[in-house]
């Protein structure tokens, strides 16, 4: 069969002279479409697949709902499924878990970006929890191999317990979050990482820095009193809703100017489920108490160990 012998819808179409395979040139629309609704509109913009070392694309939406932060969403939570993690250094080091500071930002809207603290569960050659068994009592875990495996302190066990910690801390976060107490906000959490709120300060020179723990400062009388008075209305939160922090002290609370922040949450325990809920109680009061004496505040553990039973029960 012959080129002249095909059908004519199989022949090739026959094009202008000036007809560009320019990608970006402009094609008016045809007659009648003028007027496009502005829903069926979007301005497509690419993304350069490279990136380099210590940067990843954004893991937002790689989680699941429940793995994202408590709603409604801070204004400065970046959720652009183009936005890029970078990594900025190590923040704090412990026994337990390093903090690292991770800037997200779109690279096509880079003034909407975020610098947010990552905290990082230690891999099972590192050092394992300790006092471990008096938190967790009463816990329980969904299959009973993780849990035996834990308790032998095997290197799958390590790792079930390094997931089983950050998944507390992020409970306990949300928990608090949602109950309007004083912590950061958590972003989100991805295996053994929780990305959560940077807490900074900003000094006279405008420059912007962590903030320090409480254990660091040295406030004046007064704040010194609007500490304690801010702590003791947290605590009383905590035990109204059958909770105890479990390690508070100096060095785990930071100071943001006159506001204070509560941090390392994955140790948090039943007031009444764990049979060491009383005891870590009272141990938070006599750390608490014992710091604001060393400063100068006249308070006493036992009349505020009084006071948070009386909103307990």
């Amino acid at each position: 069969m012959s080129h002249d012998d095909l059908p004519q819808h199989s022949q090739l179409p026959s094009f202008p002279d000036d007809f560009s395979t320019d990608a970006h040139r402009s094609v008016p629309l045809p007659d009648g479409l003028g007027d496009v609704d502005d829903r069926f509109v979007f301005d497509f913009r690419a993304y350069d697949d490279d990136l380099a070392e210590g940067r990843r694309w954004s893991t937002w939406l790689s989680v699941e709902p429940l793995s994202r932060g408590p709603e409604p969403l801070p204004e400065w939570v970046v959720t652009s499924q183009g936005a890029i993690d970078t990594e900025l250094g190590v923040l704090k080091t412990g026994k337990e878990a390093d903090v690292h500071l991770v800037e997200r930002a779109d690279p096509l809207d880079p003034d909407a970006g975020v610098v947010m603290a990552a905290k990082r569960y230690r891999s099972p050659e590192h050092r394992s929890f300790h006092r471990a068994a008096s938190y967790t009592e009463g816990r329980s875990m969904k299959r009973s191999r993780d849990e035996r495996a834990v308790k032998r302190k095997s290197t799958f066990g390590r790792q079930v317990a390094a997931g089983e910690w950050a998944v507390s801390e992020w409970g306990a976060l949300v928990r608090f979050w949602n109950l309007g107490l004083p912590v950061p906000y958590p972003v989100q959490i991805d295996g053994t990482e929780i990305l959560m709120e940077w807490i900074t300060v900003v000094d006279e020179n405008g420059t912007v820095a962590t903030a320090p723990r409480l254990a660091q400062t040295r406030p004046s009388p007064q704040l010194l009193a609007a500490y304690f008075g801010q702590l003791t209305d947290a605590l009383a939160t905590m035990v109204q809703n059958g909770l105890v922090h479990g390690d508070l002290s100096a060095y785990n609370i930071l100071a943001a100017g006159e506001r204070l922040v509560i941090i390392d949450l994955p140790q948090i325990v039943d007031l009444v489920g764990n049979l060491n809920g009383m005891t870590f109680l009272q141990r938070d009061c006599a750390n608490i108490c014992g710091w604001f004496r060393s400063r100068g505040l006249d308070v006493d553990e036992h009349e505020l160990f009084a006071e948070l039973m009386a909103h307990a029960f």
